[in-house]
Order: C-alpha cells, then sequence, then structure tokens
C-alpha cells in the first residue's frame, strides 16, 4: 500500500520527516532569480527559477529525507508555467526515490472530486493512452463535505497504490472556531469534538482500502504540531490513521511536541516542515549559493530534534 512505500523510506533513512516545497518568489535566491530575468514574461521566468531552486533542494535532501510536499497554491500562484513546475518537481523528486504529497487540500463531491482525484493520483484514457496527469503517491483533502467528498478518492487509492491525507486538528491559530467545537447526540449526551468524529471517519473511510504491513491504512489525517495535547490524544483514539503533522518549525512546533504522534515503534506519523528548511539559508546568513546545504543542515537538525524523543528503530 501507498503508506508501506512512506514508511519504508522513513526507516531506510531514519527520519518521519517531510520537507514542504512552497516556493514563494522571495525565498528563491537572488542569484537564481537574476538567471532567468531576461524572459519576456515574468510567470515563465519565476516558475523556472522555481524548479532551479526545488531540483536543487532535491538534490540535497533526497538520501536523508524520505519525502516532499510541494504545496499546490504556490504553483498556481504563477499561472499555466506554475504548474509544469509542480508537476516537473512531482516528477524529479519521485525520479529521486523521494515519495510526494500534493498539498492541495482539494474538496468537493461526485464527478468534481473524481477529476480531482484522477488529476492527482488517477490515471485517465486519451487517445488510447493512459497517461497520470500528476501523478503523486498522495494527496491532502478536505473531509468537511462528508463521505460524498472522500469516496471518489479511495477508488485510485486502491486501483494506483496511492494514500491521501484528510484534515482534521489542523495547525492554524483559529481551526478551533469549527473543529473543537463539542458534539451533542440526540439524548443531549456530548459525543466529542468535531475533529473527534472526523478522525473516526478517516478510521472507517480506510476500512475501505484494508490495512497496510505497518496497521495503517491510506486514508490518513492532518493533525497539527501545534496542538501537542490533542495530537497524543488522536493517537490512542486512531491506531489506523497515519498522520501527517504540519505545524513544526516556523509556526512553532518542535520535537518533544511532536512526540505523541508516534506508535511505539517510532511510526505512524511524518513531520512537515516548510519554511524553515528551504529558507535555512536565510536563517544561517550564509551564502546564498549554499542555500541547499543550509536546507540539508536544517533537516538533519530537525530529525535529531524529533528523533531525540521517539523509539524509531
Amino acid at each position: 500500500m501507498s503508506f508501506d512505500r512512506l514508511i519504508k523510506r522513513i526507516i531506510e533513512t531514519k527520519n518521519p520527516t517531510v520537507a514542504g516545497l512552497d516556493p514563494s518568489f522571495s525565498y528563491v535566491p537572488e542569484f537564481i532569480r537574476e538567471k532567468y530575468a531576461g524572459i519576456a514574461d515574468p510567470l515563465e521566468a519565476a516558475s523556472k527559477a522555481v524548479l532551479e531552486f526545488n531540483c536543487g533542494l532535491i538534490d540535497a535532501l533526497c538520501d536523508i529525507v524520505p519525502a516532499v510536499k510541494p504545496q499546490a497554491a504556490y504553483y498556481e500562484a504563477y499561472g499555466w508555467y506554475g504548474m509544469k513546475t509542480f508537476a516537473e518537481t512531482v516528477s524529479y523528486a519521485q525520479k529521486k526515490g523521494m515519495y510526494v504529497i500534493a498539498d492541495g487540500k482539494r474538496n468537493d463531491i461526485g464527478s468534481t472530486m473524481e477529476a480531482y482525484a484522477t488529476a492527482y493520483l488517477g490515471e485517465t484514457e486519451l487517445y488510447g493512452k493512459k497517461v497520470a496527469p500528476f501523478g503523486a503517491d498522495a494527496l491532502t483533502v478536505n473531509g468537511y463535505l462528508g463521505t460524498d467528498g472522500i469516496k471518489p478518492l479511495l477508488t485510485p487509492c486502491k486501483e494506483f497504490d496511492k494514500g491521501i491525507f484528510v484534515l482534521v486538528k489542523t495547525s492554524n491559530p483559529s481551526s478551533g472556531e469549527l473543529q473543537d467545537r463539542k458534539l451533542y447526540n440526540k439524548k443531549g449526551f456530548p459525543s466529542g469534538n468535531v475533529y473527534e468524529v472526523m478522525g473516526e471517519m478517516c478510521e472507517n473511510w480506510g476500512k475501505e482500502v484494508g490495512e497496510s504491513e505497518y496497521g495503517y491504512t491510506s486514508v490518513g489525517a492532518v493533525v497539527g504540531a501545534t496542538y501537542p495535547e490533542q495530537l497524543a490524544e488522536l493517537r490512542q483514539k486512531l491506531p489506523h490513521t497515519f498522520f501527517l503533522v504540519p505545524g513544526y518549525g516556523a509556526q512553532g512546533g518542535g520535537g518533544k511536541g511532536v512526540s505523541g504522534a508516534f506508535d511505539g515503534q517510532g511510526l505512524g506519523a511524518i513531520v512537515n516542515a516548510s519554511r524553515s528548511i528551504i529558507c535555512a539559508y536565510k536563517k544561517e546568513g550564509c551564502d546564498e549559493q549554499d542555500f541547499a546545504g543550509a536546507a540539508r543542515r536544517e533537516a538533519l537538525r530537525m530529525k535529531e530534534d524529533i528523533c531525540s524523543y521517539i523509539n524509531l528503530k
């Protein structure tokens, strides 16, 4: 299953982290931006600069970090050139042996959700040939339309060995406005928080695709590092749900706080950091030509921080 491939890479690298490739143009080193300044269309120029930046990061990280997570919005911001860069980034990372999580947070129903599923995870037949539009290994999705929005994704999960991560308890400060709301049964008794119910739904959706070698299904959950108590609570309640944990680094999460996301073998979760890795050269104050080296050093520091609190063998 899809998450088996991810878990095996985590074990090989002894590193339960994912690098978020969220390339705001200001993050790209000046020497790379200048290289493409002569291209007439600024969107094309920026997209080429981003691709070079991404490839440099992937080259520096592929042997120590098991996965990358390109956030689709940053590529959409550069128009169709940006989406071409998104596709090329997915392909390049996979060729380097990395697992790719497309961060799209897609949410719809029926044929529209089927189209999203095909675009990011599946294949479509065109002119007698089957092709994968983006071919990511997993996709982040919003489950708050209920089962109608998730069912169309389960087919490519089974057919093409893919995974999904459903938003459950997100890392942003206002997530509790909805996700922490108490729910009550018909008799008026508390039946949990909204995020707990969404987590239970992930467990149930996962049953439709079956468990992996490591006991996890292909339906994962997004649970933020900025809420360590809820993270540990959900780990206990959702034994078959693999976690994607955003919020480490720039958003304030740390190794001790995310430790509750992991099971007794140090598995069950992968922790994301974006800006703290891809912009590490700025924090270090090193020569921008060494942006990839700085990213690697930060990724290793992050790995050491997290692994000091978990039992990953």
